[in-house]
């Protein structure tokens, strides 16, 4: 309990828990993960693995390049939508830019929602925004993507239901057609909220208001969007033995890339892969992890050395124009 002069202190002590608790988090997640995976993996050599990274065609690996590219620019498509929300005219270039350092650095370091924010705050605040609006910027791009990711799961599980049979040894919870029916319904609802023009959410000061209409509209399509591409990355580079079908992929990615998100685990380390050979049971463990390095490369690595570059020629610009 804190009291008189103590309390000043308490908040203190409060506010170094919280910069410390994710990264704990994410350390036990990943030391987790990786111990499960290990009891997964154990009988894969390099060998295998390497042979499986050859068999990839060079079709395949143009197919999974363009589904990068088409998931990059859905995620552009993320913060174009917000800003309309927020009523603020930004270029489509520097959005573009903007959201690609913005995804490329926080999926990597993890804890998405406040790198996110403070490289997102960084750039938009050059254009005139306020903190404030920086905030319901990246609340609206979290909400996006979790509208896509409710709205295919909900889609999967309506066509698929069997799909969460495959992960009765890793997840507390089932799912099926019901689950998917309400979760179509929590889209619905949020569609007519718009439609109603509800009363805003508040937070205590903080206030989201429902998106125009059109701009739900874009939401259903831009979020499943991405995350159809980014599941695609896998689902191409997959060998045809074994591969249950796309809907199936896009299922094991959905819960495989929420809980890599939801660990903090810095670029979901050891999770996605846990989760995605528990899904492919009837796949070599080798091609699947073969076709993960392949979205770890073209999703996580080649975007992150590219975003660093962003920054530093921002920071430099920045510099020169202060001197100016």
């Amino acid at each position: 309990m804190c009291l008189g002069s103590g309390i000043s202190a308490c908040k203190k002590d409060r506010m170094k828990l919280k910069k410390y608790i994710w990264p704990v988090i994410g350390l036990g997640a990943v030391g987790f993960s990786v111990w499960l995976l290990y009891h997964e993996l154990r009988g894969l050599s390099l060998d295998e693995l390497w042979e499986s990274l050859v068999a990839i065609t060079g079709r395949d690996w143009l197919f999974s390049i363009m589904a990068t590219l088409v998931a990059y620019a859905a995620l552009a498509g993320y913060d174009h939508l917000a800003l309309l929300h927020l009523k603020k005219r930004v270029g489509w270039l520097f959005i573009t830019v903007s959201s690609f350092t913005t995804y490329a650095l926080s999926h990597n370091i993890g804890a998405s929602v406040f790198s996110g924010s403070v490289v997102r705050y960084r750039a938009y605040s050059s254009k005139g925004l306020t903190a404030t609006e920086v905030g319901v910027l990246v609340a609206f791009c979290s909400f996006t993507f979790a509208l896509g990711t409710i709205l295919l799961t909900g889609l999967v599980l309506l066509i698929k239901p069997e799909i969460g049979e495959r992960f009765l040894d890793i997840l507390p919870i089932e799912a099926s057609a019901v689950t998917g029916l309400l979760l179509l319904g929590f889209v619905l609802l949020y569609v007519l909220g718009s439609a109603l023009h509800l009363k805003p959410f508040r937070i205590g000061t903080f206030e989201i208001q429902y998106p125009a209409l059109p701009i739900v509209g874009r939401q259903l399509i831009i979020g499943p969007m991405e995350l159809l591409a980014a599941a695609a990355i896998i689902y191409f580079a997959l060998p045809e033995e074994g591969n249950p079908g796309f809907v199936i992929v896009l299922g094991i990615f959905l819960i495989s890339f929420s809980a890599a998100l939801l660990s903090h685990a810095p670029s979901g380390i050891g999770v996605l892969e846990l989760v995605f050979i528990s899904g492919l049971p009837d796949m070599n463990p080798a091609d699947v992890m073969a076709a993960l390095l392949v979205f770890r490369l073209l999703y996580l690595f080649i975007p992150f050395v590219l975003a660093l570059f962003v920054i530093l020629g921002f920071e430099r610009m920045q510099l020169i124009s202060q001197k100016e």
